[in-house]
């Protein structure tokens, strides 16, 4: 089986788009709109069209066969959980096809337009109307790390020390695995990522992004804070655990301190002392312990 290249697929996009009236424009956006993203063969198609009804699209019988043979897709209100288009604003079919392409292919209203323009990585493939024929070229600047600000600042250390010094503790010592692996992927590892953005802002200029899931960190943070970072994923082992724990507050606590430093910020110390106090504290109760102190 051949891959299909990326003309056969544009033409079909294209041809998909101009034999249907209600679509009046359809944008590009994501990697395949990205100046600076070096092409690959697993890069998706993201699509957006902006027709007059948005409501025929929940369930287009013709969209999926249209493009092609599918290992597996994805199409609006189908599945187990609340799909993200379920207040009716959009409709979004996402489809892996045999040859190895995929399409995200979603369906907004044309008064949606204003919000697309936002996105800078936004590029024009179908224009019936002429509603974006000023649109700039894409890049990545509405992407780019923002400044930090006293107030994000300091809910950034607040998240953080309280998923540290409150919630990671209990999960750890009653040995709750899933829901303590979900906890450091989400509670710490989300405000240490903000941190060291504004770290790689600090150090390498804020005209850069750290990328969708922070791909780019590997690229952005110096060697040996990548390599400290990377032993914040580990697997179920407990005392692995808690190594990842100490090394997600190191990496967080020296980030934090030369944001500080920049911005002349008040780093929360005796926060961050206390927390590391009772983490050590937490690690060293019994199994059995019947009181916490």
């Amino acid at each position: 089986m051949m891959t299909r290249s990326e003309s056969e697929m544009m033409d079909l996009i294209r041809n998909y788009s101009e034999a249907d009236d209600r679509i009046r424009l359809v944008i590009i956006n994501g990697s395949r709109a990205n100046p600076n993203i070096k092409k690959d063969i697993f890069q998706d198609y993201d699509i957006a069209c902006y027709v007059t009804d948005v409501k025929p699209y929940l369930k287009e019988d013709d969209v999926v066969p249209y493009f092609g043979e599918t290992i597996i897709y994805e199409q609006p209100n189908i599945g187990p959980w609340p799909p993200s288009d379920a207040d009716g604003s959009y409709h979004n079919y996402n489809m892996q096809f045999v040859d190895g392409n995929r399409i995200d292919l979603s369906f907004f209203h044309l008064d949606k337009t204003d919000q697309m323009k936002k996105d800078s990585l936004s590029k024009v493939l179908i224009d019936k109307d002429g509603i974006c024929k000023h649109l700039e070229d894409p890049s990545e600047e509405s992407y780019y790390i923002s400044q930090p600000t006293t107030e994000k600042y300091k809910g950034c250390c607040n998240a953080f020390f309280f998923a540290i010094g409150s919630h990671i503790p209990k999960n750890i010592w009653r040995r709750q695995i899933p829901q303590l692996k979900s906890l450091l992927d989400g509670w710490l590892r989300v405000p240490l990522h903000l941190m060291l953005s504004w770290e790689i802002g600090i150090k390498k200029g804020f005209n850069k992004t750290i990328g969708a899931g922070c791909r780019h960190l590997p690229h952005l943070l110096d060697e040996d804070r990548w390599s400290l970072y990377l032993e914040t994923y580990v697997d179920a082992d407990i005392d692995k655990i808690w190594h990842a724990i100490f090394v997600f507050y190191e990496l967080f606590i020296e980030s934090a301190q030369l944001v500080a430093k920049e911005y002349d910020f008040v780093f929360p110390e005796e926060s961050a002392n206390k927390v590391l106090t009772f983490l050590k504290h937490v690690k060293n109760l019994p199994n059995d312990a019947e009181s916490i102190y």
